[in-house]
């Protein structure tokens, strides 16, 4: 079983990359981000035919966030995080699909810092924790896929003295909340497989940066005990950042027995 993760930036406008890297890779379970499209103005045909069921929380212009599952339909469980109840923002999804409990996520940026903006990444990234635990309990096997704007380690980041260390994506106060979700059980997939660190999912469009490898990891999967101890592998789809009109990430991935 394959489950992957896609900030797409822009449903609409990178469907074409959508859509090649489905029928290529073709992952049993896909995670996407910032749709950037509302529910109504959604592609759902173009999805379904490439074979995947399509559930989806939209947002129009920004945010949003899809559970894509390979010839069938996700079952939704939960949209939205609890805690903040005028929070309208898209960015969680959750359903069953194939026996295993999926959350999708894009986690808030949190710039500029200090500010609004970081410290409800915070409170978010304190909701996400409280869900998170209660998955834990249930013990099932579930993973938390998707792009949570957070570079864990300093071998995360093509340079961790560069312009990024200023960045709300790796203050400690970020890596602080992602580790504590960590330390109530769950396993970082790719950091299991690559513990050296070097594994980029993020290029920015701006100043070379694809040409130049200077990319950073805030896509990942968190894995519940039961999906951990059935991990085979897992990685990034690197060179689907280089084509012609792509996302500015990388779709990455964990395959299970």
């Amino acid at each position: 079983m394959k489950i992957a993760t896609f900030n797409i930036n822009g449903i609409k406008a990178r469907l074409p990359r959508l859509v090649e890297w489905l029928e290529e890779t073709q992952p049993d379970v896909a995670c996407l981000q910032e749709l950037k499209s509302s529910d109504e103005t959604m592609p759902t045909k173009e999805i379904e035919a490439a074979g995947y069921g399509f559930l989806y929380h939209g947002q129009k212009g920004f945010n949003g966030v899809a559970i894509l599952a390979r010839d069938e339909q996700p079952v939704e469980i939960q949209r939205g995080l609890e805690g903040e109840a005028e929070d309208e923002q898209s960015r969680y999804l959750e359903a069953d699909v194939r026996g295993v409990r999926v959350g999708c996520i894009y986690l808030p940026n949190g710039n500029p810092q200090p500010g609004p903006k970081f410290d409800y990444k915070l409170r978010w990234m304190a909701r996400l924790r409280e869900r998170a635990k209660a998955l834990l309990a249930a013990e099932i096997p579930v993973i938390l896929a998707g792009d949570y704007n957070v570079i864990p380690h300093d071998d995360d980041v093509w340079d961790p003295r560069g312009p990024m260390a200023a960045d709300a994506l790796m203050q400690p106060e970020s890596r602080d909340a992602f580790f504590r979700i960590l330390g109530d059980g769950w396993t970082d997939a790719v950091r299991s497989r690559h513990p050296a660190g070097g594994v980029w999912t993020f290029w920015d469009y701006q100043a070379g940066a694809w040409q130049r490898d200077h990319g950073f990891r805030i896509d990942h999967l968190l894995l519940s005990p039961a999906m951990a101890d059935r991990l085979v592998d897992a990685g990034v789809d690197k060179d689907h950042r280089g084509r012609e009109k792509a996302s500015d990430h990388a779709p990455t991935w964990a395959v299970f027995a």
